[in-house]
């Protein structure tokens, strides 16, 4: 194939790799949405390495801990690329990811191109991302081996949502000081905190809104300790029967999500609103991630991987065309927030 340039990069490969993830991406000011958008490409190509099962845990854990150490400027021979290209990219069946794969050298040398201080931010955000991945391929068995390991305890979860999610959530602070500075009023401390449980909230979502589909690959996310407080073992959760008698869990992993919800909106606020591009991007996850859990709580078989709550495109498009007229009020974006958190807590 011809040596993708920046712009087919950061452009078309982006959008078909990122699909919603890349309106938030479109809608950031300029100068965030390089480093950022390179950054998701390259975790997306470790998590495209991580999650080919027909490929072996342990060399996907090799290829995976090879790329990081490119990442952060390890030389290659070209030994790195071509494994790839052999081993995994010919094993993808969504085409982008293939080509996403394929394009790996130029991903990296547009990496080396970057400022330094944009430069070191997207190889930390990678490398920790990455850690995540390698947590997964450490802590669950092989997808094809019929076992299933649950996560030991509270403190499992919450390391494994900084490490997928909440990492994020602080490098998105560090890029805003850096390319917004002057916009942020609150201590950069005080936002960083803040970004962690953003992120945190959001991949909270997506464990509870995956939870049947990861059982169904060997992984559960629901800590341990968590399950024998409510008399449950993780192959109880494989059977959607048991989706009511398991509704307590969820409710009490749902009430820590709203916790990291209620950090969301002040980090969101924190943002003036005359900066309406990077309000935007705060808050169009904060209502989707909320009208997702909203759609769990009122699924009662939410352990059934057939009944998934997802929220559907046309109401993202909703979402999205909803906010223009609210994001540049506290009290709008408040109340929009404050109201689907009620709605939740009104089903518990």
């Amino acid at each position: 194939m011809p040596t993708p340039t920046r712009a087919f990069l950061l452009g078309p490969l982006l959008k078909g790799v990122s699909r919603s993830f890349y309106l938030t991406l479109r809608v950031l000011p300029t100068g965030m949405r390089d480093p950022i958008g390179l950054a998701y490409l390259l975790a997306r190509a470790a998590d495209t390495i991580a999650d080919t099962s027909l490929i072996s845990p342990e060399q996907r854990l090799e290829l995976l801990l090879a790329l990081r150490a490119h990442v952060n400027g390890a030389t290659d021979d070209g030994t790195l690329l071509r494994r790839l290209t052999a081993e995994v990219a010919g094993q993808q069946t969504q085409s982008d990811e293939k080509v996403l794969l394929e394009s790996l050298g130029p991903a990296l040398d547009v990496l080396s191109q970057l400022g330094e201080s944009d430069r070191k931010a997207v190889r930390g955000i990678v490398t920790t991302l990455s850690e995540g991945m390698e947590f997964d391929l450490r802590t669950f068995p092989d997808e094809r081996s019929g076992q299933i390991a649950a996560l030991g305890n509270e403190d499992d979860l919450d390391r494994y949502t900084y490490l997928v999610a909440g990492c994020v959530g602080e490098f998105w602070t560090t890029m805003t000081y850096a390319h917004m500075p002057g916009t942020l009023k609150e201590r950069p401390d005080t936002m960083t905190g803040r970004g962690v449980r953003f992120g945190k909230a959001l991949q909270m979502t997506n464990v509870l809104r995956d939870c049947g589909k990861d059982l169904r690959i060997g992984r559960c996310y629901l800590p341990q300790t968590l399950l024998d407080r409510h008399g449950l073992g993780a192959r109880d959760l494989l059977l959607p029967a048991n989706s009511l008698r398991a509704r307590p869990l969820m409710v009490e992993l749902l009430r820590k999500s709203l916790d990291h919800f209620h950090a969301a909106l002040d980090y969101t606020l924190a943002i003036p609103g005359w900066s309406v591009r990077l309000r935007l991007a705060s808050l169009w996850p904060i209502l989707i991630g909320l009208d997702t859990l909203l759609l769990l709580v009122q699924n009662d078989a939410w352990l059934d991987p057939q009944k998934v709550s997802k929220v559907r495109r046309n109401h993202v498009y909703r979402i999205i065309g909803e906010s223009f007229m609210m994001v540049a009020s506290n009290a709008m974006v408040r109340k929009a927030v404050e109201k689907r958190i009620a709605q939740i807590e009104a089903r518990f």
